[in-house]
């Protein structure tokens, strides 16, 4: 069993306008990493088809495994990464905000419907998701939380109580919302002594301005690596033996246990 992964989060431009442009950025993007020495890609909430693009988002959704998704699982059989993306799944007659991650053979590992929608449009086109899930990429245990979810210190310690040591969060996080980026996501790192990936765009789509700030944090809740405003990629190597020794040194998992409550 391997007790380390070097991951990269890419801080997406907003303006790239459907999911073909997307690609094409991507595909761009991962040409100009070292992905002989990288395991894991990191992209943002609703990657493929855009955040702020009201209806048209009931366009590009599609199935789980669906055409931009296999194009995706292309590029990582292609450059031998995993690569964790956010699209608009469709099942039925319902649309989903959801997360996935294809490993390097293109396979379909680790997926998560947004289990949160916040207050606005996203609760006008999307159902909810209902469960938990965690994946492995060299033996370290992940887990997906999409933007909202993370949240709520509820959601982060239900993954981590499951046994997660890498939490990655996919966001569409508005410029006036700063505050989750460089306050809440490092304190959820902190608290459960978790690694967590928190993925952005940046720049504006269609009127919205995101704050960026994508980051990648240590289970002791400092930044491994913090984005600007702009396009940017973040690379950090995280070794599972940091989430132990964080959880060793505050046992909070053990300790909230003797709370009055619980």
């Amino acid at each position: 069993m391997q007790n380390s992964l070097n991951v990269a989060t890419l801080q997406a431009p907003g303006s790239l306008v459907g999911p073909q442009a997307r690609l094409e950025w991507l595909t761009a993007a991962i040409s100009e990493l070292d992905t002989d020495n990288l395991d894991l890609v990191a992209l943002p909430e609703l990657f493929l088809t855009g955040y702020n693009i009201g209806e048209q988002v009931t366009l590009w959704a599609e199935e789980r495994g669906g055409a931009y998704s296999k194009q995706i699982a292309a590029l990582a059989q292609l450059h031998q990464v995993a690569i964790h993306f956010g699209y608009a799944e469709r099942e039925g007659g319902q649309i989903y905000n959801s997360a996935a991650c294809v490993d390097k053979t293109g396979t379909i590992t680790g997926h998560h419907r947004k289990l949160l929608l916040p207050p606005g449009f996203e609760s006008t086109y999307f159902a909810q998701g209902n469960s938990y899930s965690q994946f492995t990429i060299k033996g370290i245990r992940i887990a997906t939380l999409i933007c909202y979810d993370a949240e709520f210190p509820e959601a982060f310690r239900a993954v981590a109580l499951a046994g997660c040591d890498l939490v990655v969060v996919p966001t569409a996080l508005g410029a006036q919302w700063g505050v989750v980026s460089t306050c809440v996501v490092p304190a959820r790192a902190f608290e459960n002594g978790v690694y967590v990936c928190y993925a952005n765009h940046c720049g504006e789509e269609n009127g919205i301005g995101y704050y960026g700030g994508s980051c990648i944090v240590g289970p002791d809740g400092k930044d491994l690596a913090r984005a600007a405003r702009g396009a940017q990629t973040l690379t950090a190597r995280l070794d599972v033996a940091e989430v132990k020794a964080a959880r060793r040194r505050l046992p909070y998992h053990v300790d909230r246990l003797k709370l009055p409550g619980l």
